[in-house]
């Protein structure tokens, strides 16, 4: 019989073992701040952000600063990066930009959307056991140590190798991907605010071409970000380069589209219309969208 405490307390050391092992990887022949090499740095105070802040969370058995607590990680470990390299090459200064944009602006929409909403279901079951709310607070710390490691090797390596050709196309790709995410949300929050919409789903605009279009943007933002650090990244700080790898894994295996298809299956499995939505519109990759029947 399956025992949520530990399997949460596994998560939690699986989670601390796989950051330690990225740690290690990404630090070889980085720099380093008073001997401690500064891409383990910025992992650490991933972790200890979000474990500062789950201490009132807990007592307070509200998850409402879970997802504005994981942008403000992403923004105080970039910028902090940056700042203590105090290298301001055109490599760290746009990846730190890009990221700081990325991160203001889902923060900012995922904040207000649980202000709105008074509560994030996701949560419910889990927030009265302590270690099973910190261990969603673990994971969130792995989840932005890991999707910001290329780009924090990229900043803390040795080198500075020019910015060059696949620099620029890792700019347009992650142009195009953050511009993907911010028009599917944007496009759903609408959606979703008109009245007449109540108790429907969503099948116009970007997501008719995919069930889950604010995730490939935020997939491809991430490999836009991969490929601009590349060139500065040698030998074990390739391993960086999971980082979208892991974005992946996270939202089509783990968080995201698996609990929002499961969700949905309840609502709508049994109406015809969506039924030809989902036999017609991929789960992910986007694809003109086909008629329905």
């Amino acid at each position: 019989m399956k025992n949520p405490v530990v399997e949460a307390l596994i998560a939690i050391v699986v989670a601390l073992l796989v950051a330690a092992g990225v740690a290690w990887a990404g630090s070889r022949g980085g720099l380093a701040v008073g001997g401690v090499p500064l891409f383990a740095l910025a992992g650490v105070v991933a972790f200890v952000i979000q474990w500062v802040v789950f201490v009132p969370s807990y007592r307070a058995q509200t998850e409402h600063w879970y997802d504005i607590t994981g942008s403000a990680t992403y923004l105080t470990v970039t910028i902090g990066t940056l700042l203590l390299a105090g290298r301001f090459d055109v490599r760290s200064v746009l990846l730190t930009l890009l990221v700081c944009i990325w991160a203001v602006r889902l923060g900012t929409f995922l904040f207000r959307r649980i202000q709105k909403a008074g509560a994030d279901t996701r949560f419910d079951d889990i927030k009265p056991s302590f270690t099973r709310f910190l261990m969603a607070w673990t994971v969130q710390g792995l989840w932005v140590f890991l999707t910001l490691a290329a780009a924090l090797a990229a900043m803390t390596a040795a080198s500075v190798p020019p910015f060059g050709l696949l620099g620029w196309i890792g700019l347009a790709i992650w142009v195009l991907g953050f511009g993907i995410e911010a028009v599917a949300d944007a496009q759903k929050q609408a959606f979703r605010n008109d009245p007449a919409n109540k108790g429907r789903f969503i099948d116009s605009g970007l997501w008719a071409w995919s069930r889950h279009p604010n995730y490939f943007g935020e997939i491809t933002l991430w490999v836009g970000v991969a490929l601009i650090a590349l060139p500065a990244l040698s030998g074990w700080q390739y391993v960086t380069l999971i980082s979208p790898v892991f974005v992946y894994f996270l939202l089509t295996r783990v968080s995201g589209i698996p609990m929002l298809e499961s969700r949905a299956d309840e609502r709508w499995g049994e109406e015809p219309a969506y039924q030809a939505y989902k036999a017609h519109t991929p789960v992910l990759f986007p694809r003109p969208p086909r008629g329905g029947g």
